[in-house]
């Protein structure tokens, strides 16, 4: 049984909360955001309390997924989300244009990548970049694009990592 799903979701201040049937739609200071619930999954409302509950007992899973998601609603149209990522190496730079990110990854040619909506990208310095957002998935999917353009690699660790990710280094061949 999925003890996720018992735990119940406390909306914070300046979040409103609907629910209609089977949708749900939250708005907040960073945006708003709507989302259709599984049938296998119910959603009560109390102040400023949800709980969801599954329809049956093998629906647990379920709940326990329907439960995450929409926390990560609330806390997107609250808070935000925010991925930063760093470019290690010589000549390696990053400038936010508009809707789009130019990036110079050590190819023959920049890498131009468009933004796409409801994200914003900044580029605090030239070597890092910083995503935000109110769909979590949407930044990491974003964060996960701008990184397989030149993911980290294990002899000297150029390229796009995650920060504070940790690269594992091999050595170098010996003669």
């Amino acid at each position: 049984m999925s003890r996720v799903a018992k735990q119940p979701i406390e909306i914070p201040a300046g979040v409103e909360v609907k629910i209609n049937g089977q949708e749900f739609y939250a708005k907040g200071s960073k945006g708003e955001m709507n989302m259709v619930l599984h049938d296998a999954v119910s959603v009560a409302q109390e102040e400023k309390i949800l709980s969801v509950s599954p329809k049956s007992v093998s629906d647990y899973a379920m709940a326990g997924t329907m439960r995450a998601l929409l926390n990560n609603i609330i806390t997107g149209v609250s808070a935000g989300f925010e991925k930063k990522l760093e470019l290690v190496g010589v000549g390696y730079r990053a400038q936010s244009k508009g809707k789009t990110l130019n990036l110079a990854l050590g190819f023959s040619h920049p890498v131009d990548y468009a933004v796409p909506e409801g994200i914003t990208i900044e580029t605090p310095s030239q070597t890092e970049i910083v995503i935000t957002g109110t769909d979590k998935q949407r930044v990491g999917q974003v964060a996960a694009e701008i990184r397989a353009f030149r993911p980290p690699e294990p002899y000297k660790g150029k390229g796009v990592k995650y920060a504070g990710e940790r690269i594992l280094r091999k050595e170098a061949k010996k003669k």
